[in-house]
């Protein structure tokens, strides 16, 4: 899709890969900007043309190392702001720090509010995401939030491989999740569950009982970020207990930290499919149960119809 040059897109460094592949979609080349560090660690940004009076785009997800991702969009955006660019419209696949959007204890930081202040006092005029752990981040943010999700991109790669109709069940692994898994439920016309879960700490859970029928039946989990695997894992094992035919699982973020790559591997997880919001490293790709599938086309339109300012409501997929 060739567009005309009058807006950049520029890339830090925590997914060039997905940003690459957005330019290549618009037919155009990233913007030209060194982002390194000096020798201490501190952070070095420097955009080497001109963007006075042009609209630019930073794709930027802040996966981990989340505060150093973080930092370098927010000192691209202050030398885009100096340089006298027209718009910053942050592309974000995956926002960081989105777990912690309320205090669930005394004396908590609400940080998904914390990073919503510091992108907008950096210079952010607009973000541009996908599938927010928790709708209400938007309203954290004094600037337009797109929030888009991954439903038409995993619809589709479901629809190909027949993964639909009365032989499957698509289940929630929490019960703050089952809007979300509705919506699967209804486009893939197959029947709803969820499972019942304790969390005892950070990234630890405990899987009690499956709330609807999954015997005789194969199962699609859907979620929005797989982090350790942990909850997953257990998850998957409640319902092949209660007598499922397979597991597979349908999850926007592969976070995929610490102990997870291993996790699925010893997992009778049947496929874990992901999205490249986040950087796909060599681990990742090397593991057959693991399907990558790429959001580059979804970011991209989402791009050219904010620059054309245009309505992008028809990428949303609505969770009913």
């Amino acid at each position: 899709m060739a567009v005309d040059m009058d807006f950049l897109v520029f890339s830090g460094n925590s997914n060039a890969a997905l940003a690459e592949g957005i330019v290549k979609k618009l037919g155009m080349r990233l913007g030209y900007a060194t982002v390194k560090k000096f020798s201490d660690g501190e952070i070095y940004t420097k955009i080497t043309e001109s963007v006075r009076g042009r609209d630019v785009f930073i794709v930027q997800s802040t996966n981990s190392p989340a505060d150093v991702h973080l930092m370098e969009m927010m000192i691209m955006m202050d030398a885009l702001t100096r340089a006298s660019a027209n718009t910053i419209t942050g592309i974000m696949p995956y926002f960081g720090y989105g777990r912690q959007d309320r205090t669930v204890e005394p004396r908590m930081a609400i940080t998904a509010k914390l990073v919503a202040n510091l992108l907008t006092i950096a210079g952010m005029d607009r973000l541009v995401t996908m599938d927010l752990h928790a709708g209400q981040i938007q309203g954290f943010f004094d600037i337009p939030v797109d929030n888009l999700y991954a439903t038409p991109i995993f619809t589709k790669y479901f629809f190909d491989q027949k993964i639909r109709g009365d032989d499957f069940v698509v289940v929630s692994p929490d019960a703050g999740g089952v809007t979300r898994a509705r919506a699967y439920a209804k486009i893939l016309e197959c029947s709803l569950a969820f499972i019942d879960k304790r969390r005892t700490g950070p990234n630890v859970a405990k899987a009690m009982n499956v709330v609807g029928s999954v015997k005789g039946k194969h199962v699609l989990i859907i979620d929005d970020i797989v982090d350790t695997a942990g909850t997953l894992i257990e998850a998957a094992k409640v319902i092949l207990d209660k007598g499922a035919l397979s597991v597979r699982t349908a999850i926007t973020h592969g976070v995929l930290s610490g102990p997870a790559i291993e996790r699925i591997l010893k997992s009778e997880l049947k496929e874990v499919i992901i999205t490249n919001s986040i950087e796909v490293t060599k681990d990742k790709l090397s593991i057959s149960k693991i399907k990558i599938l790429d959001v580059d086309d979804l970011f991209a339109e989402a791009i050219i119809r904010i620059h054309k300012k245009e309505s992008i409501t028809s990428l949303f997929a609505e969770n009913e």
